[in-house]
């Protein structure tokens, strides 16, 4: 699709789809066929971006990490489209592989490359923050391998507004590469982690500020967001412990104003939770995963949809 949209990540030159499709069921909930059919379902839709990690996914029985990215590797290599496809991985939460100092970086990029089939990775995440460590040690770290030509862009992941604004003026200030995106938990049930502040700056308002790409993930609070969870009804899902969690009150809230505006739009749930993130300032795109490809068309729903402003107050004010 020539006419799919496209946002510009940060201050970076990577032209990205508005949804960023999660590569953290690829060999989990999702086997290599199946996640072949999801990612072509994808690409025939107009999207381009595509998100995983070294250590996606390790938790599952049997694995130990970088099947995701294996799987994707053999996808763009069968397909011939690497030039067209905009990667997205990660780097310090890999057991054996934890931190982000110049030395596992160093080594995590180019296991990264090897099983993704590349010899470059479009957006490189310091996966988590670890403020045991001075926020430089990070940023010095990824820079390096954009120096040598291994990665595009960074991006920092599960970092504080107050750790962001500091990594961001330490690159000005050594003329080094800045965090073009931040990737935090972000839904209609779960705001804290972008707009929290605990004190210091928010994400929200640092990402604003500097030009840097919100992407929220759990974007679907588990699959909460879907609307099938719901008082009195069973689903069976991997995550249905977790999503079940949000049907407190502020939950029933939301999905009420949310089935109020699937009557009058006839988008589904699905959508117009990831709308409602798409509607906020400095959100990019929400990632969001599919394991069947009958999952798709309501996330790929999501870029299209605008909602009125009124909608998108009364969401924000449901789940307040």
């Amino acid at each position: 699709m020539t006419d799919a949209p496209r946002t510009t990540l940060g201050s970076s030159d990577l032209s990205v789809f508005p949804l960023n499709l999660g590569g953290n069921v690829f060999g989990w909930t999702a086997d290599e066929a199946t996640s072949f059919e999801i990612l072509d379902a994808y690409v025939a839709a107009g999207g381009n971006f595509i998100d995983t990690a070294d250590v996606y996914s390790a938790w599952k029985p049997g694995n130990s990490g970088g099947e995701s990215e294996v799987i994707i590797g053999k996808w763009m290599k069968a397909r011939g489209n690497r030039d067209d496809i905009v990667v997205a991985t990660k780097v310090g939460m890999l057991t054996g592989l934890e931190g982000t100092s110049r030395e596992i970086v160093r080594r995590a990029v180019d296991d990264s490359l090897e099983r993704l089939g590349t010899d470059y990775i479009d957006l490189y995440y310091a996966h988590r923050d670890f403020t045991d460590r001075p926020v430089e040690e990070a940023v010095e770290a990824l820079s390096e391998q954009v120096e040598l030509g291994k990665v595009r862009a960074i991006g920092a992941s599960n970092f504080s507004g107050q750790r962001l604004e500091q990594a961001l003026r330490f690159s000005e200030s050594e003329n080094l590469p800045k965090y073009a995106a931040i990737q935090n938990q972000y839904s209609l049930v779960e705001r804290d982690k972008v707009e929290g502040s605990d004190g210091g700056p928010t994400v929200a308002g640092v990402a604003a500020a500097e030009n840097v790409s919100v992407l929220p993930y759990s974007s679907l609070a588990s699959g909460f967001l879907t609307g099938k969870y719901r008082d009195g009804v069973d689903v069976d899902s991997p995550r249905a412990g977790g999503a079940s969690a949000y049907l407190d009150e502020r939950g029933r809230r939301v999905l009420a104003e949310l089935d109020r505006i699937s009557e009058s739009t006839g988008a589904s749930v699905a959508t117009i939770s990831l709308a409602w993130l798409i509607a906020q300032p400095a959100v990019a795109g929400p990632i969001a995963s599919a394991r069947t490809v009958e999952q798709l068309p309501d996330l790929i729903a999501a870029t299209t949809l605008d909602l009125s402003a009124d909608d998108v107050a009364a969401l924000s004010a449901a789940s307040a």
